[in-house]
């Protein structure tokens, strides 16, 4: 009995300081005067952007989907009433660099191909703001170039790149207004999935066509489709972990 309480009081604790962490994300962030100039250009615009398809403003809950060949970035949220995923708006990528596939070591000029979150905010950055996601992850770690990945690929503004993901200036005003608001209501992960296409049984197809893929890269996209045809099914995201050999598992989310 003594146990289960300190474990309850400990549990409280943790909640506790996470609630509070949330809470002033959004008070530290607006600080920086491009945090301000985001929340003042677009927070009318993206207010009225959720009432129109019914979703909740500010969001408590995002997942972003990137498309490499068809260069867009897919914000979506949680709709409240039926706990799956509503899209919210399509960004155009204004460029990409490398080829398709994923990002396998430093200097390589790849994009990331894959399952992240955001693990950074960075409301001073050189491309106006930017949004850091985890490269390399587990996955990266095992099948990349060892001990020579490379790192820092971020969602970002401008129209520059060597492997992150620029939408220009005027857009990741609004994904990272939108992914701070996200954090401030909660939100410790907000997921990010890159993939090379849209991975339809039909696109997969073409896209080992279209290029000189060799058998790993195909089971690597034969692997990231099982990911993104569970979100196309279920529009809610499944438990992802990484197997020993870099491959990814799904599970149903507890």
């Amino acid at each position: 009995m003594k146990q289960y309480i300190v474990i309850l009081i400990v549990s409280t604790m943790l909640l506790s300081c996470q609630s509070e962490e949330a809470k002033t994300f959004m008070d530290k962030h607006q600080k920086h005067p491009r945090v301000r100039t985001a929340m003042l250009e677009k927070d009318g615009l993206l207010r009225k952007r959720f009432e129109d398809k019914g979703l909740i403003y500010p969001p408590q809950n995002l997942f972003i989907r990137v498309f490499k060949q068809e260069k867009v970035l897919e914000v979506w949220t949680l709709s409240g009433s039926d706990d799956t995923y509503k899209k919210v708006y399509d960004y155009p990528i204004c460029r990409t660099s490398g080829n398709l596939g994923p990002k396998r070591r430093e200097g390589d000029l790849q994009i990331p191909e894959g399952f992240y979150y955001i693990d950074r905010f960075n409301p001073k950055s050189n491309f106006y703001l930017s949004l850091g996601i985890n490269y390399p992850n587990r996955s990266d770690q095992i099948l990349g170039q060892k001990g020579n990945l490379g790192g820092d690929i971020f969602l970002h503004g401008g129209c520059a790149t060597i492997g992150c993901i620029p939408i220009t200036d005027e857009y990741i005003k609004e994904v990272y207004l939108l992914a701070v608001h996200a954090k401030s209501n909660g939100q410790m992960k907000i997921p990010v999935h890159i993939f090379p296409s849209r991975l339809d049984k039909f696109t997969l197809a073409q896209l080992m066509k279209q290029s000189d893929t060799d058998a790993n890269l195909v089971r690597f996209w034969e692997n990231l489709q099982i990911g993104f045809q569970w979100f196309e099914k279920h529009r809610n995201l499944p438990e992802i972990s990484v197997n020993s050999d870099g491959t990814y598992q799904f599970s149903t989310a507890p």
